[in-house]
């Protein structure tokens, strides 16, 4: 069918350009300045081998006029046509110069066309060439992106319809049942698949906010191994639900400078992929060690193991060792990228160590030691303990606001309320709180226009915090803007909770240090 004619793959079907030019000897010509060049030609021998060959794919096509002036243009057109949305193929035409105007007429049924008149310099024929295989090379990359996208959003249905699906059966056998133990079964489903919806919203955000560079780092001395065994209790219920064993080896005693909450989420994230691909009765271990003046952060797992193809991929984003919806387990591959994100953030790396599939998988996160302050407070996420504090929360809805009460109740505070945002004004004003949690979207007055007020009568106190459905880097700026001290996203859960009450406290107690 071809001159000169290469074996193929996809890469050099993507790269390839068909040359058409009947007359004379242009068509091995134009194949060979371009040859030289290293740009992969091949030659058509005739109009229907060329519609052939575009229906497959190719980069661009060198077409001179004389294949459009006899008869190629109405099939050339259609075959153009009925592209893929993603595609705009490019075409070189070479014209001469007393039929421009007439091609040009041409030109709009064909699309993506560049006209060059004859004599054309070589420069400038590989100069066009050259251009047009760059814009199809963009044109693949987002024919993968929205391959990528389309799928994500499929797994990202499906993923949120699962504990959907247990919320709503669970909610609706609660309120039919009579007997108590099975009512406290499924609150406590509806517990934990709510718990498992809000960590797939968190880590949407937070992938979007890392790979956009929007996150900021909370620069703290952090106990390793404090947070190591945090992690640990938080997630032994799910461990042992898989029948699977959280061990804790060696200890390092290290401390690092970081944030203590994004140190938490890498361990827990790692963690949690290890007890997800992990067989029943098999054991996750999790260690720390000093070697070469770095803190080594070990996860071993007897698990699946990773596939050697796959392994240089693990931290893309959206990969997964079975991107399939039948995956016995779910997520959104996206742990991984988190992983590697904020470990690099903190100036430290994460790799992988696997012999194969079925041979089990080990992380290892490296980051550069940091000192204890003066005082000693180096921060353990396993050991919070709630102070006593006057906080006034600010939500206009009734169910979220009467709910967020009752938590920061049981932890310990005492909570004044307010609907919209000239009374969570007044209350703040009035209370003079250590902590005042204030919604961003309130009627009358928004939450900036709260913290601007507040921070106007009251100076730099109370502890101001922004809660918000929202999670842009925008919305975070204008809380900073306003005044707010930090920001987080709904849901307020337990932990978030007593992170604030103990930012509060140390904010308090500052104060009357001072």
């Amino acid at each position: 069918m071809f001159a000169h004619a290469p074996e193929r793959t996809a890469e050099r079907t993507l790269e390839r350009v068909l040359v058409l030019a009947p007359r004379g000897r242009d068509a091995e010509l134009t194949r060979q300045l371009l040859e030289h060049q290293g740009i992969s030609a091949e030659v058509c021998a005739g109009g229907q081998e060329l519609l052939a060959e575009l229906a497959v794919s190719a980069g661009c096509a060198v077409l001179t006029q004389e294949v459009l002036f006899e008869g190629l243009t109405r099939e050339l057109g259609r075959v153009l046509r009925e592209q893929p949305p993603w595609s705009d193929l490019p075409l070189v035409v070479l014209s001469s110069g007393h039929t421009v105007g007439h091609l040009q007429q041409i030109v709009p049924e064909l699309g993506n066309v560049t006209l060059l008149e004859r004599p054309v310099t070589p420069q400038t024929l590989v100069a066009a060439v050259q251009a047009a295989l760059r814009a199809r090379r963009r044109q693949y990359e987002a024919r993968t992106a929205i391959a990528q996208r389309d799928q994500f959003l499929a797994m990202l249905g499906h993923e949120l319809r699962t504990p959907l699906g247990s919320i709503v059966l669970a909610t609706e056998l609660a309120r039919s049942g009579r007997d108590r133990a099975q009512l406290d079964a499924r609150l406590e489903l509806i517990a934990r698949q709510s718990n498992l919806l809000a960590r797939l919203v968190d880590d949407l955000l937070d992938v979007a906010r890392v790979t956009s560079g929007k996150i900021q780092l909370r620069r703290d001395a952090v106990d390793i191994d404090a947070t190591i065994r945090g992690c640990v209790n938080a997630l032994t219920e799910r461990a042992r639900g898989r029948s699977i064993t959280l061990v804790t080896g060696s200890k390092s005693g290290a401390v690092i400078e970081g944030d203590a909450v994004r140190i938490e989420q890498v361990i827990n994230n790692l963690l949690s992929n290890a007890i997800k691909y992990s067989p029943s009765g098999r054991a996750v271990r999790v260690s720390s060690v000093i070697a070469g003046g770095s803190c080594e952060i070990r996860v071993r797992d007897q698990g699946i193991g990773i596939a050697p193809e796959m392994q240089g991929r693990v931290f893309d984003l959206f990969a997964q060792v079975d991107g399939s919806l039948q995956r016995a387990e779910g997520g959104l591959g996206i742990g991984l990228t988190l992983v590697d994100r904020l470990v690099r953030l903190h100036g430290g790396t994460v790799s992988l160590r696997s012999e194969g599939l079925g041979h089990g998988s080990e992380f290892i996160v490296k980051l550069p030691l940091g000192t204890a302050p003066a005082g000693g407070d180096v921060i353990s996420l396993d050991d919070a303990r709630p102070a006593k504090l006057k906080v006034v929360l600010v939500e206009d809805n009734p169910d979220l606001r009467d709910l967020t009460s009752d938590l920061l109740v049981e932890l310990g505070c005492s909570v004044e309320l307010a609907a919209d945002g000239p009374d969570g004004v007044d209350r703040i004003v009035e209370v003079a709180p250590d902590l005042a949690l204030v919604d961003i979207g309130l009627p009358l007055l928004d939450g900036f226009g709260v913290a601007r007020e507040v921070r106007r009568q009251l100076g730099g106190a109370p502890y101001l915090v922004a809660v918000t459905g929202y999670g842009r880097g925008q919305d975070r700026q204008h809380a900073a803007d306003a005044g707010f001290d930090t920001f987080v996203t709904k849901p307020l859960g337990a932990e978030k909770a007593r992170d604030l009450i103990e930012r509060a406290r140390a904010r308090r107690q500052a104060a009357r240090s001072a």
